[in-house]
């Protein structure tokens, strides 16, 4: 009953933290400090508050710049929209468990950076990776028994290693470094069975995507797609999703 109340303060504390994200990408992009007034990325106008209301501002303005008129990219309130729902579903699932829904608030913008970098640069932040790591690894280990011989510890050893075979292998041509050090988060945060479900359904959506763009001839067959992203939405489902697709596929599988 609370959450229905307290429902819509998450859902617009996403939308406020989106555009934070918002600013940390663009920010990583330019290797600029964080700290810093917001400034319109064209004429380098300094934005008032009135021009970073999330959603609205865009809206409001018409998605251009009120002092040099260009245009503000999509970007913008997508993510701001995409924070506001992501925040709202982790609530959903944690509250009333305050650590718990912080930490998951804090992987899921983790995890918006890295998406949205990955789909632009081709490139994983390691600022963001390397403290979503440790965050990850303290988190565990204060609040997962046993941490140490426990599964999500060995998984993401595990998948490091074989990610890194399939890296060197290949000479990066399969995939990049930065998924290398991605499925180390990954697995600490699924575990064991769930880091397969969730590399198997990031392979499937990377295949579908990958095949559909070739059919609208925006990528070829020998052209880059990032990985991360599909990788992020796998681990996602497989979370949210994991023990009812796992406990359907044994139920297949044992008759």
């Amino acid at each position: 009953m609370h959450l229905l109340f307290l429902g819509p303060l998450f859902l617009v504390f996403g939308f406020i933290i989106g555009s934070f994200l918002n600013g940390v990408i663009y920010r990583l992009e330019k290797e600029e400090t964080l700290y810093g007034r917001s400034y319109c990325p064209h004429c380098k106008h300094v934005l008032a508050w009135f021009d970073l209301v999330p959603i609205i501002s865009f809206l409001v303005l018409r998605g251009k710049c009120r002092y040099c008129l260009k245009s503000i990219s999509l970007q913008y309130p997508i993510i701001e929209l995409v924070a506001g729902f992501v925040f709202l579903i982790v609530s959903y699932y944690t509250f009333p468990r305050v650590t718990e829904m912080l930490f998951f608030w804090y992987i899921a913008s983790a995890f918006i950076i890295i998406f949205v970098y990955d789909v632009k640069h081709y490139l994983i932040p390691d600022k963001v990776l390397f403290w979503a790591i440790l965050i990850t690894f303290v988190y565990q280990l204060l609040f997962q028994l046993h941490f140490l011989i426990y599964n999500s510890f060995w998984s993401a050893l595990a998948f490091c290693a074989f990610f890194f075979i399939l890296f060197y292998v290949s000479d990066g041509r399969w995939i990049g470094f930065g998924d290398v050090k991605l499925v180390i988060l990954l697995g600490l945060l699924s575990g064991f069975p769930k880091v397969l479900l969730a590399l198997f359904l990031a392979s499937a959506l990377g295949s579908v995507v990958g095949l559909v763009l070739i059919g609208l001839k925006k990528k070829g067959l020998k052209s880059q797609v990032p990985f991360a992203p599909f990788l992020i939405s796998g681990t996602l489902l497989a979370m949210i999703f994991g023990n009812n697709i796992i406990h359907w596929y044994l139920q297949i599988f044992l008759l």
